[in-house]
């Protein structure tokens, strides 16, 4: 083979349309335009969605909902799926099964950000698994039969239990301030203080009830 002779596949290639040349062809004169109008010039494209400038269907129909541009989109596989992979031979149920040997078997065509089991269908064999994500109601069902599953995804792994906390130490009560030891008023001396208290007790001791 030379290079001369290498050729495409027949039909693979096509001759692009020659508009204007003659009326023979079929698409002379007008170049398959029509007659006039503004899809007949040279740059007289319409937008999509342009209506002559009245308000376009697609701003006259509400909104609904919105798209979660950082959403995980997984591949679903149910209970049910596996139990028919391991009666088919396709799964090896006395082995440890990733999501490797799940898409081998042929039980999801892309993996996308990981594999999910749903709790729809039986499951009977025992299996250990290791996948993305799964649902309450697969995990239960699968321990149920006497496998287990290792969730990689924090959001899907089950809680752990967390331990009581132990009853805290009651608080100290502070002692009661005497009145001798309470601050004396900002700018008095302390001495002056004690003193004019001192005076103080004298002068109701040295009176006398009147008669």
């Amino acid at each position: 083979m030379r290079l001369n002779e290498i050729r495409d596949n027949p039909g693979a290639t096509k001759d692009r349309k020659r508009v204007g040349r003659g009326m023979g062809s079929g698409t002379g004169k007008t170049s398959a335009r029509g007659q006039k109008g503004q899809k007949s010039r040279s740059g007289g494209s319409v937008p999509v969605g342009f209506e002559g400038g009245q308000m376009p269907l697609y701003r006259r129909l509400p909104k609904r909902g919105f798209k979660n541009p950082s959403r995980k989109e997984f591949a679903e596989i149910g209970l049910g799926a596996l139990q028919k992979a391991v009666d088919a031979g396709k799964l090896d149920a006395k082995g440890d099964i990733d999501e490797a040997a799940l898409g081998a078997a042929g039980l999801y065509k892309r993996r996308r950000d990981g594999v999910r089991l749903l709790g729809n269908g039986e499951v009977s064999a025992k299996l250990k698994l290791t996948v993305t994500g799964a649902t309450k109601t697969a995990i239960a069902a699968i321990e149920k039969a006497g496998g287990s599953v290792t969730v990689t995804d924090a959001k899907d792994a089950p809680a752990a239990e967390t331990k009581p906390a132990k009853d805290a130490p009651a608080a100290k009560s502070k002692p009661a301030k005497s009145a001798d030891s309470e601050k004396p008023a900002k700018g008095e001396p302390k001495e002056k203080k004690a003193k004019s208290a001192k005076k103080g007790t004298e002068d109701g001791d040295s009176e006398e009830p009147s008669t």
